[in-house]
């Protein structure tokens, strides 16, 4: 089922629900896909892999806004930006944590013959597509740095 189809499923239920959290992170996604749909470089459908960045980056901006309410000492805005967060992320694999990741990272780097930092960029190509929706790009990178430093 596409992600959209599921965003829909997810939003009568919100709302049978009087689940405003969740109907809020729900448009949010709806909103996302609407402007991708209408941009003029659109055709066909969404692939699976755009749906995910598009989720990724929705949760990603989340985390950063709660970070900053945080910081500002507003939690009570941080925790509703978290709230959405768990919401968003039902429509994500599960993550991977950082061994699995870094396992994964030394296998592309043996792949490529990385032996330095100059080829981190191939590197991390290939580790973002293998692990597109699976991790953070800022955790990849971190490890990316790691191994090849």
């Amino acid at each position: 089922m596409s992600l959209e189809k599921q965003v829909m499923q997810k939003m009568k239920e919100a709302m049978k629900a009087k689940d405003t959290v969740a109907l809020a992170s729900l448009r949010s996604i709806k909103s996302e896909i609407l402007k991708v749909k209408t941009s003029g470089d659109f055709s066909g459908e969404m692939s699976e892999t755009d749906e995910l960045k598009l989720v990724q980056k929705l949760v990603k901006q989340r985390k950063d806004s709660a970070q900053l309410y945080n910081d500002q000492n507003r939690e009570d805005l941080a925790k509703e930006e978290l709230d959405q967060v768990e919401i968003l992320e039902q429509f994500l694999p599960e993550q991977m944590d950082e061994a699995a990741i870094e396992a994964e990272v030394k296998t592309i780097i043996e792949n490529v013959g990385a032996t330095s930092m100059k080829d981190m960029g191939k590197v991390m190509g290939m580790a973002s597509k293998a692990l597109a929706g699976k991790a953070e790009g800022a955790v990849i990178s971190k490890i990316v740095k790691q191994l090849l430093s």
